[in-house]
C-alpha cells in the first residue's frame, strides 16, 4: 500500500523504532468484528446458537472477532433481528470504556450509523435517556434505524450542530461520548479512500472542527459528569492537543485512567506544543500493537459541583463536515 510520504514521515518521529512492525501490518488483512446485544441475548447464549466461527477480542466482553473474507453475517436473519453489530474491533472501545450506568441522561455527540450508541443505549438497560445525535440528517435516519433494531426505547435521535444543542443541554448529561469527526489515519488499512480523503482534508482541517466540538460538549457535561472523547487518527493535533486545549479552556476537567489492555499503549504529551503529563492517561491504539485499527481515547471528568459554566464564545464556528462513521 502506498503511504503519503509526509504520513510515513509523521509516523516514524511517533513510532520510532517500531516504524517497520507498523508499516508490515498493512500487508495483513484488516480483521473484522462483531458485537452481542446483550440487551436481547446474552454473551454465552450468543455463542451456542451463532452459526459461523468467532473468536473473542479480548480486550472487549461482548465483541467477537469473524472471517469477513469468507462470510457475510450482514445477510443473517440474527442481524436483521438486532442480535449483534457490525464493527471494527478497536472502534468498539470508546463506547465499551465510557462507563455508562442505568439511569444515566448520557450524549452521543456524533453517534451515526450507531455503532457506538446502540452499545451505551443497552448499558442503559432502558433507564435513563440516551440521545444520539448527527449533524447528517440522511445518517441520522440510517442511525435511528439500528437503534429500533438493537430494541432501545428511551432514545432521542438529533439532527443538529452540537453548538445549536448546547442552549437547550446546558449541564444536563451525565456521560457524553464524542468520537470526533477526523482526519481517519488509523483507518488507512480498513479503507484505502482514506488515503485520497486525507491528502484532501488533514489534521489541521479536523483539529479546529475538534476544539469547537469538544468545548460545545463540555458544556453540556453535568458537574462530576465524564466525557469521552475518540478518534480514529494518530496525529497529536486531533488528539492529545485537543484535551489540552479543554484543559486549557476549563481547568476543572481531568483525565481519568481507562482500564488497560496489553496493546494499549499512553498518550504522547512529548508530541505537544504545551505538553500535560496527565495526558499520558489517555489510550492510543496502533494497528500492529492489537489485532484492529487504529484509535485513540481520552475519558475526562467535570470537576466543580456548583461551579458556573462560562458562557460560549461567540465564534462556535460549525462542527459538522466529516465524520468517522464506525
Amino acid at each position: 500500500m502506498n503511504l503519503p510520504a509526509s504520513f510515513e514521515e509523521k509516523m516514524q518521529s511517533l513510532l520510532g523504532e517500531e516504524m517497520d512492525a507498523y508499516l508490515a501490518c498493512y500487508e495483513e488483512p484488516r480483521y473484522y468484528g462483531l458485537r452481542v446485544n446483550t440487551g436481547k441475548i446474552s454473551v454465552e447464549e450468543f455463542q451456542k446458537i451463532c452459526p459461523f466461527e468467532i473468536t473473542p477480542i479480548p480486550w472487549i466482553e461482548n465483541g467477537f472477532y469473524y472471517d469477513g473474507e469468507n462470510i457475510s453475517p450482514a445477510k443473517h436473519p440474527y442481524y436483521f433481528a438486532g442480535l449483534y453489530y457490525l464493527q471494527e474491533p478497536s472502534a468498539m472501545t470508546p463506547a465499551n470504556r465510557l462507563p455508562v450506568e442505568p439511569g444515566d441522561k448520557v450524549l452521543d455527540l456524533c453517534a451515526a450509523p450507531g455503532g457506538k450508541a446502540t452499545e451505551l443505549g443497552v448499558r442503559l438497560r432502558g433507564e435513563g435517556l440516551l440521545a444520539a445525535n448527527d449533524i447528517s440528517s440522511s445518517r441520522a435516519k440510517g442511525l435511528l434505524k439500528n437503534i429500533e433494531v438493537f430494541g432501545i426505547g428511551n432514545i432521542l435521535v438529533l439532527s443538529e450542530e452540537p453548538g445549536k444543542l448546547e442552549p437547550y443541554f446546558t449541564e444536563y448529561f451525565d456521560k457524553i461520548l464524542i468520537d470526533a469527526p477526523c482526519s481517519g489515519e488509523g483507518m488507512f488499512r480498513k479503507d484505502k479512500k482514506m488515503v485520497k480523503a486525507w491528502e484532501e482534508h488533514g489534521p489541521e482541517y479536523f483539529c479546529r472542527i475538534q476544539k469547537n466540538i469538544i468545548l460545545q460538549a463540555a458544556r453540556m457535561l453535568k458537574p462530576g459528569g465524564m466525557l469521552l472523547y475518540s478518534t480514529c487518527t494518530f496525529d497529536s493535533r486531533e488528539n492529545e492537543s485537543v484535551i489540552g486545549h479543554l484543559k486549557k479552556q476549563y481547568p476543572q476537567f481531568r483525565v481519568l485512567d481507562i482500564a488497560p489492555y496489553e496493546g494499549f499503549r499512553g498518550g504522547m504529551p512529548e508530541t505537544m506544543e504545551e505538553p500535560d503529563d496527565e495526558v499520558r492517561k489517555t489510550v492510543r491504539i496502533f494497528p500492529h500493537c492489537v489485532k484492529g485499527e487504529g484509535h485513540f481515547l481520552a475519558l475526562l471528568q467535570k470537576g466543580g459541583s456548583g461551579e458556573k459554566v462560562p458562557e460560549a464564545p461567540k465564534d462556535n464556528g460549525k462542527a459538522g463536515a466529516g465524520h468517522c462513521g464506525h
